[in-house]
C-alpha cells in the first residue's frame, strides 16, 4: 500500500483522502495545523508514491493523526504467517470458561429486560436515548450468538447451535446461514471478490448502475447511512437458499424455520397487546439501534485508507488478518453491553478466542507484533472519512470517493459540515 508523500522535504504532507494520490481539491482534508501551513502539493506530478513500510516513524504517527488514528503499523513481514502469530499468544486466551459464557447471556438478557423496561417508562423525549441503550444491549445478544457461530461458547456444539439460535432469533438473523457468510469472511477477509464484508465498490459496479441506482448507492455508502448499511447485508446474503450448496442448505432451513416462527409468534402478539406503535417502540428502535453497532464495529474494523484489499494472488492472510484489522476502543459501557467485540484484532488472528480473553490477546499482540497494528479511538474523523471518501476500490490507491472525478453537493456538503476532529 502506498501514500503519496511530497519530496522534498523533512516531513511530507500526505492526502488524507482514502486513497494516497494527492487530490487536493478539498483543502480542509489536510487537517492538523502543522500540515495545513507547508506549502501544499498541487499535482500528482509533484508526489512519489512511498509505501507505508518505507515510511518513517514520524511520518507514520503524522498520517495516523491526520486520518484520525493513534498509530498506523508497519507492513508486516512477508515471511511471517498467521500460525507464528497465533503461537505467539499465550494458551490460555484459547480456553474456554462456560461460567463466564454463561454470566454474559445472563448479562444481556438482564440488561435487554431494564431497557425494555426503561423504554415503557420513558417520556416520549427520552426515547431515543432508551432506544440506543436497548440497541447497544441488543447488540450483546449477537455477540454471544457470535461465539457459538465460531464454537467460542461451549465445548458441546449442539449446546452452541441452541444458544446460538435463541440468541439470534429477537435480530430476526438466521444463525446457519450467517455462520457460513461469516465464516467465510474470516477465511477471506479484505480479499477482493471473495469477502463478503464491506467489500468496496469497483470502478466496473459502477458502469452498470443506472441514474438511480447510482443514487442509492451514493446515499447509502456515501453518507452516514452507512452506519445502518447492515441491513441491507443481512436481506441480502442470509435469506436466499440458492446462496448454499446443497449440502448446507438443511441446517439454513432450520435456522429460517426458527427466524419465522419467531416472527410468528412475537410480532402478532406485541401488536395485539401495545399495538403497532408497540412493535417500533419496543423491537424496531432497539433493532435499528443493534444494526448501528452492527455497522460500525465491522466498517471501522475493516475499512481505512491504508489497508488493502487485495488479489487472491497477492492476498496474504496474516497480513490481512493482523496488519488488515483496526483496533478501535470505544467507550466502556458499550464494550460491557457489547461483550469486548471492539477488541477485534485477536479476533481475526484466531476466531477460537472467546469474547472474554480478547483484552489479554490483544495486550499480547500489542507486546509481540504493536509495531504492525493500526489502532484508534472511535471518532468523527475516522468516521467522515469512512463516510465520504472510502467508497470505490482502486489498485493504485486502495480507494477513492464517489465523486473522484469531480465532486458532487452531496459530498461536498458532508465533507463541509461533518465534524472532523479525532474525538467524538
Amino acid at each position: 500500500m502506498a501514500f503519496a508523500v511530497a519530496r522534498p522535504g523533512a516531513l511530507r504532507p500526505f492526502s488524507a483522502q482514502c486513497g494516497p494520490s494527492v487530490r487536493l481539491a478539498k483543502p480542509g482534508l489536510l487537517r492538523t495545523p502543522a500540515i495545513a501551513a507547508r506549502p501544499r502539493v498541487q499535482t500528482n506530478a509533484a508526489a512519489l508514491s512511498v509505501p507505508v513500510n518505507q515510511l518513517t516513524d514520524e511520518e507514520r504517527a503524522q498520517l495516523a493523526r491526520e486520518l484520525g488514528y493513534k498509530s498506523i503499523g508497519r507492513e508486516l513481514p512477508d515471511n511471517v504467517t498467521l500460525t507464528d502469530i497465533v503461537k505467539s499468544m499465550p494458551s490460555e486466551v484459547f480456553e474456554l470458561d462456560h461460567g463466564k459464557a454463561w454470566r454474559a447471556v445472563l448479562t444481556s438478557v438482564t440488561a435487554m429486560a431494564a431497557c425494555l423496561y426503561l423504554i415503557s417508562i420513558s417520556p416520549w423525549y427520552l426515547l431515543p436515548f432508551a432506544w440506543a441503550l436497548a440497541g447497544t444491549a441488543f447488540t450483546g445478544f449477537f455477540v454471544i450468538g457470535h461465539d457459538c457461530g465460531h464454537r467460542s461458547f461451549h465445548k458441546n456444539n449442539l449446546v452452541e447451535d441452541i444458544v446460538g439460535h435463541i440468541m439470534f432469533a429477537p435480530l430476526i438473523y438466521p444463525f446457519e446461514p450467517w455462520r457460513i457468510k461469516h465464516n467465510h469472511h474470516h477465511a477471506h477477509t479484505n480479499k477482493l471478490v471473495e469477502d463478503t464484508a464491506w467489500h468496496p465498490v469497483t470502478e466496473a459496479d459502477m458502469s452498470k448502475w443506472d441514474p438511480t441506482s447510482a443514487f442509492l448507492y451514493k446515499v447509502f455508502l456515501g453518507t452516514p447511512l452507512k452506519l445502518w448499511a447492515s441491513v441491507g447485508h443481512w436481506l441480502v446474503w442470509h435469506f436466499d437458499l440458492n446462496k448454499y450448496t446443497e449440502k448446507q442448505r438443511p441446517r439454513v432451513v432450520i435456522s429460517l424455520a426458527v427466524v419465522y416462527g419467531f416472527m410468528a409468534l412475537a410480532f402478532p402478539s406485541l401488536i395485539y397487546y401495545t399495538g403497532v406503535w408497540g412493535l417500533v417502540k419496543y423491537w424496531l428502535m432497539p433493532w435499528l439501534g443493534y444494526h448501528f453497532w452492527m455497522s460500525t464495529f465491522t466498517v471501522v474494523h475493516h475499512t481505512a485508507p491504508h489497508i488493502p484489499f487485495k488479489k487472491a494472488e497477492e492476498w496474504n492472510a496474516a497480513k490481512a488478518q493482523l496488519s488488515g484489522t483496526v483496533h478501535c476502543d470505544f467507550p466502556e459501557w458499550v464494550e460491557f453491553l457489547t461483550h469486548d467485540i471492539s477488541w477485534h484484532v485477536p479476533h481475526h488472528v484466531s476466531s477460537k478466542i472467546p469474547w472474554y480473553n480478547l483484552r489479554k490477546a490483544t495486550e499480547s499482540l500489542r507486546q509481540n507484533w504493536g509495531q504492525y497494528m493500526t489502532e484508534c479511538t472511535f471518532n468523527w474523523r475516522v468516521v467522515k472519512n469512512i463516510c465520504t471518501e472510502c467508497h470505490v476500490y482502486d489498485e493504485a490507491v486502495n480507494y477513492k470517493p464517489f465523486d473522484y472525478k469531480q465532486e458532487e453537493p452531496l459530498f461536498a456538503i458532508q465533507r463541509k459540515v461533518l465534524p472532523d476532529t479525532a474525538t467524538f
